[in-house]
């Protein structure tokens, strides 16, 4: 017994090192994040909208609109004039709408037609949370149907309309472009489905690219190799730069397939849509392209550096696999974000911290030059091609002595503890 309980032990002991429980432990902080995101969420959707009416109409009908959006919603302009009433919800944190009920509102649903309601969106950005306002207004909205439809079957109202009375006529805001016939759930569904292929692309080669690096690293520690390699006549910067290259040639195979194969699938999903970028005027030029593509193989180039150094410390093939985690954490925590909160509503710190890690700039790339936003594009290629270029630096240092041969991080501490 005493033997099979020393080979438990041992068994345990291997396993349960920082390699397999520290990604474990970050995993879970990550769903714990994304928990309290959904949490955030479920508590957005209890606050009241921040909207403004024009009231045009003076009949019972409209005032069953007005009644139930004063109740429900945070009514912040009741005036005439459209233009001041859309500078008044942009002022305001988290406007939301303007709602416009024409003269004839009244009058119409009584004739058997729908009446309308004209909505202007102010749409704030495209991630997850910031379209939940829009939703509560459109809930606030069916809301006033069932009501409207409950007052013409009590007055014995009964017509082709009394389970539809009103219809929407949307206009949309969004980044100082206006877009008509379109609501904000409609552009964030287009947007995040096209938005979305180079964040995944960036998080899945940063994150099979870096991990081979850094195991590459690690397995010619172990096996003496890199003692071999640095004995040759051939310089240290070269060294470093065909690593370097190399894995960023691979690295960018690797992207073109996820391209080819997420292209295809993102062309199927928007087939089937009515409505893409194109119809809202949102489509890319070659420039545009281009820019995306330079974004991806700066930030590539960004990563394999910073992998290379982190590689440096790998003592074996096993401690390489711990040295991955920053990488994976550096990947995964700005794919998340952006999918859940766009950059321009995003609290100042979060602002600072997603501009400061290099992978976030691909990720956002696309969406930002869709709206024209070349300053924020052209300022995080000319960031990361920094950051690339003091990497290189820091890691031809480290090749240049022999602490590319001594640094380490051993697991044998950590057993110890």
């Amino acid at each position: 017994m005493s033997g099979l309980t020393n080979i438990i032990i041992k068994e345990i002991r291997e396993l349960l090192t920082p390699s397999t429980i520290i990604p474990i432990i970050v995993m879970a902080f990550i769903f714990g994040s994304m928990g309290n995101m959904m949490g955030g969420i479920q508590e957005e959707v209890k606050e009241k909208p921040v909207i403004g009416i024009i009231n045009e109409d003076t009949g019972d009908i409209s005032k069953i609109v007005t009644e139930i959006m004063n109740k429900n919603a945070k009514v912040v302009y009741q005036g005439k004039d459209i233009n001041e009433g859309l500078e008044k919800i942009k002022s305001e944190k988290k406007g939301t709408a303007l709602l416009i009920i024409p003269e004839n509102f009244t009058n119409n649903i009584y004739s058997d037609k729908p009446g309308e309601i004209e909505v202007y969106w102010i749409m704030r950005g495209a991630g997850i949370m910031d379209s939940i306002s829009s939703s509560v207004v459109d809930a606030l909205i069916q809301s006033v149907n069932m009501e409207i439809s409950k007052t013409l079957i009590e007055n014995n109202k009964y017509s082709d309309v009394i389970l539809t009375p009103t219809v929407k006529k949307e206009t949309t805001i969004f980044k100082d472009k206006e877009m008509k016939g379109v609501s904000p759930g409609m552009i964030s569904g287009i947007l995040s489905s096209q938005s979305t292929m180079i964040p995944i692309i960036m998080m899945m080669i940063i994150m099979m690219a870096g991990g081979t690096v850094i195991s590459s690293m690690g397995m010619e520690k172990e096996n003496k190799t890199l003692e071999t390699l640095l004995t040759l006549p051939v310089k240290r910067s070269s060294i470093v730069l065909g690593k370097i290259a190399g894995s960023a040639i691979v690295g960018l195979l690797m992207a073109i397939i996820y391209m080819m194969g997420l292209g295809y699938y993102m062309n199927s999903l928007s087939m089937s849509s009515e409505m893409n970028l194109a119809d809202l005027g949102l489509s890319l030029g070659v420039k545009d392209y281009f820019l995306v593509g330079l974004s991806v193989f700066i930030t590539l180039l960004a990563a394999l550096s910073l992998c290379m150094i982190l590689g440096t410390f790998a003592e074996n093939y096993k401690s390489a696999q711990t040295l991955n985690l920053p990488i994976v954490l550096l990947a995964v925590f700005p794919m998340f974000l952006t999918m859940f909160k766009d950059f321009d509503t995003l609290p100042l710190m979060l602002k600072i911290v997603v501009f400061v890690i290099p992978f976030s700039h691909p990720m956002m790339a696309m969406r930002n030059l869709m709206f024209g936003n070349y300053v924020l594009v052209l300022s995080g290629i000319v960031y990361v091609v920094i950051f690339s270029v003091i990497m290189m630096w820091i890691i031809v240092r480290i090749f240049s002595t022999e602490r590319v041969l001594t640094a380490k991080i051993s697991l044998s501490k950590f057993r110890r503890r």
